[in-house]
C-alpha cells in the first residue's frame, strides 16, 4: 500500500539529483506535509496490522491446533454411523470428534475432491486479503481485527487439510430447535470476522488529510 509523494512547493528538481527528485537547500529530499502525514498513516496501519497478527492471529492459530490435537488424541475416530463424544453440559454442549472435508459447519463435507477445492479457495482468500490490505481496504481498527481473525481461521483449517486430509471439528451444541453442526476454534474466528467486516462496512470513512496549500506571496 503506497502513498502519494507530493513535494513541498518552492522546491524544484535539481540537476545534481540523479533521480530528478526535488531537493532542499542542503541536498536532502524534502517531503511536503501532506506526504509526511500520509506516509506516517501508512506506517501506523502496517504496524497495527503486524501487532494484531502477533497478538491475535498467532495465539488463536496455536489454540486451534492444540485443541484439535487434543481431540484427535482423546476421541476415537468417527465412523459413518457413530461419533465419540463427551458431555460437558447435559442436553446442550458436547465435545465430539468429526472429520470434515468441507467448509465451516460441515457444508460440503464428503464431496469428491472437496478437500482440494476448499484448500485452494483458502489460499486464494489469503492472496485476496493481502492484495486488499495493500490497497488500503481495511482502514478501520474493526476491519483490521476482522482480518486478523480471518487469517487465524483460514490458516488453522488449511493446516488440517494439508497435514491430516480433513478438518477436525469438536464443538457441538444442541439448540433444542436444531443440532448445530460441529465446529472448531478456526470456524468461530472466521464467523466473528465476517460479522466484524459487515459492521465495519457501515463505519464512516477515515478522513484523508487536506492537500498542502502553497504559501501566499506577500
Amino acid at each position: 500500500m503506497g502513498c502519494p509523494v507530493p513535494w513541498q512547493d518552492g522546491f524544484s528538481a535539481s540537476t545534481d539529483s540523479p533521480t530528478g527528485d526535488p531537493v532542499s537547500a542542503d541536498g536532502g529530499r524534502y517531503l511536503s506535509p501532506l506526504a509526511q502525514e500520509c506516509c506516517g498513516g501508512v506506517k501506523v496501519v502496517l504496524t497495527a496490522m503486524r501487532s494484531l497478527i502477533l497478538l491475535l492471529t498467532l495465539p488463536l492459530y496455536i489454540l486451534d491446533q492444540i485443541t484439535k490435537e487434543w481431540t484427535v488424541r482423546t476421541f476415537v475416530p468417527p465412523t459413518d454411523f457413530t461419533h465419540d463424544f463427551r458431555t460437558v453440559i447435559p442436553g446442550f454442549f458436547d465435545l465430539v470428534r468429526v472429520h470434515n472435508t468441507g467448509v465451516a459447519f460441515g457444508m460440503g463435507n464428503g464431496s469428491t475432491g472437496a478437500n482440494y477445492v476448499f484448500g485452494a479457495v483458502s489460499l486464494a482468500a489469503v492472496g485476496l486479503i493481502v492484495w486488499l490490505h495493500r490497497a488500503g481496504a481495511f482502514p478501520h481498527k474493526t476491519s483490521r481485527v476482522a482480518v486478523a481473525l480471518l487469517l487465524s481461521g483460514i490458516f488453522g483449517n488449511l493446516t488440517d487439510r494439508l497435514f491430516r486430509g480433513y478438518v477436525v471439528d469438536f464443538l457441538s451444541f444442541d439448540l433444542k430447535f436444531m443440532q448445530w453442526p460441529a465446529f472448531n476454534v478456526a470456524d468461530a474466528a472466521i464467523c466473528i470476522a465476517a460479522g466484524l467486516l459487515f459492521f465495519s462496512a457501515f463505519q464512516k470513512p477515515v478522513p484523508t488529510p487536506a492537500p498542502a496549500q502553497p504559501p501566499q506571496e506577500a
